[in-house]
């Protein structure tokens, strides 16, 4: 079973900055194409896709949530994707949560993906 483990969450202050790390383990066929989602989920709403990479071409999508503000990257021979958040705002304060899964399918719903990590939070103080 292949396991997502996060970290880097935590408090900021409104314009400061923070990472987020994605590390996966198990048994990843790396024949397929993969894909890592971001997504954050604030309470009372639902998962919010914010940004996405491909692992096999470090290609990346933002919404605008997070478009000029967060930065996706990944080091494949770690099995680690990261998210930098610079310029946090109050309104981004949610439990972060990093997913996975094989090309194609629809990256922005969270459902869709197969893997799933624990989540961590990210609070930003005014």
């Amino acid at each position: 079973q292949v396991r997502l483990v996060e970290s880097g969450g935590g408090l900021v202050q409104a314009g400061g900055s923070l990472r987020l790390s994605c590390t996966a383990s198990g048994p990843i066929d790396k024949n397929y194409d993969w894909l890592t989602g971001w997504f954050r989920r604030a309470p009372g709403k639902e998962h919010e896709f914010v940004a996405s990479i491909k692992w096999s071409t470090g290609g990346t999508y933002y919404t605008d949530s997070g478009k000029g503000r967060f930065t996706a990257s990944r080091e494949n021979d770690k099995n680690t994707v990261y998210l930098q958040m610079d310029a946090l705002k109050p309104e981004d304060t949610a439990v972060y949560y990093c997913a996975a899964g094989r090309t194609p399918f629809n990256i922005h719903q969270y459902a869709e993906y197969e893997y799933w990590g624990q989540g961590t939070q990210v609070t930003v103080s005014s």
